[in-house]
């Protein structure tokens, strides 16, 4: 279960699964053509910008990007300021970009179920750390910024 307790491994399992829906149950729905396919690359490049800001923030603070790791330091510039999990919000708009992409109508399903594992494997206990580490900063952080968007 290590080496599948990270997030670019779920990613890549929830992406993997859309592309076998697309294949598999395709029933005759579609997102549509070309539209479709440029909505895919924004959701895809989107995503990916948020994640290397938050990377690049985290780094700067010098703080760990591992997920079950104690921080060092409570992270709210930035884009953390704009959103306590840019990272996982840069993942699910990946997801929901390859769901575009493989134009597999039946994977939108995958995105709330992709929310649903990331938060309780993740975000939640990650909170729980920067809670009792951090108290009165990180309750200030979590009234000031939304854990999505």
């Amino acid at each position: 279960m290590q080496i599948i307790d990270i997030p670019p491994v779920w990613l890549v399992l929830a992406i993997l699964a859309a592309r076998v829906i697309g294949q598999k149950e395709p029933m005759w729905l579609s997102f549509g053509g070309q539209w479709a396919q440029l909505m895919a690359g924004v959701l895809i490049g989107g995503g990916l910008i948020l994640m290397v800001l938050a990377v690049y923030e985290m780094r700067r603070q010098r703080t760990t990007l591992m997920p079950h790791q104690e921080a060092d330091h409570l992270v709210t510039s930035g884009i953390f300021s704009r959103s306590r999990n840019p990272i996982y919000l840069g993942d699910l708009l990946v997801l929901a970009g390859f769901v575009l992409r493989f134009d597999a109508v039946f994977a939108l399903t995958l995105l709330p179920v992709f929310v649903w594992v990331i938060e309780r494997r993740f975000v939640i206990p990650e909170e729980d750390r920067l809670r009792r580490k951090f108290r009165a900063d990180f309750a200030r952080y979590c009234h000031k910024t939304r854990r999505w968007i």
